[in-house]
């Protein structure tokens, strides 16, 4: 939601693409055996969860702490910066896709959810590859569904508030509160 509201719905596909990259990351640590060891290591478990949620909370504290600009002065800015150097533009696609990528990677949960969930489906008497790819596919297009056909939508119908000045201001406190709440639920949540 908030790269739909910052960068347009269009941008928010690459915020998109990085959590499914994460996704498959996290699917193919499942497959390999190694969510097992997270599952059951409370340290590692720990490690990864303390981890996202620091990254949650920077996310959030540099979205309420960001400089808004005149809805002119912010257009003129996405033009100027599309001749700068991708990895360096935050609004760029290889930065939104790092973005969602890390966001992503760093719930833990995420893994021990897939941990807990894909096994079910699976029978060790197959064939693991082609089961483990369809499921994959199936999570990756409803979470594409879900992200961008959903949540992105949602964001687009608030953009009106991202033309002035007190509304972005509004947004990135918002949107930066959230962060760091999720971020709390995090950490309060135990393993």
């Amino acid at each position: 939601m908030t790269t739909s509201l910052l960068y347009g719905w269009r941008r928010s596909f690459f915020t998109v693409l990085g959590q499914q990259l994460a996704l498959l990351t996290q699917i193919a640590i499942v497959a390999a055996g190694l969510g097992i060891i997270v599952a059951q290591s409370p340290i590692l478990f720990d490690v990864i969860r303390y981890g996202g949620a620091a990254y949650l909370v920077y996310l959030g504290i540099r979205m309420m702490l960001a400089k808004v600009k005149p809805a002119q002065d912010a257009e003129s800015a996405r033009v100027e910066g599309a001749g700068k150097k991708a990895s360096k533009h935050p609004g760029s696609p290889l930065s939104l896709v790092n973005r969602g990528f890390w966001v992503n990677m760093s719930n833990p949960k995420a893994i021990v959810f897939i941990l807990a969930f894909m096994p079910q489906f699976i029978r060790p008497d197959q064939p693991q590859l082609p089961q483990y790819l369809l499921l994959a596919s199936t999570m990756i297009v409803i979470d594409i569904v879900v992200m961008w056909g959903g949540f992105a939508v949602v964001a687009k119908s608030l953009t009106r508030l991202s033309h002035s000045v007190r509304g972005q201001r509004a947004l990135n406190l918002v949107f930066g509160s959230l962060f760091i709440l999720v971020a709390a639920i995090m950490v309060l949540a135990g393993h």
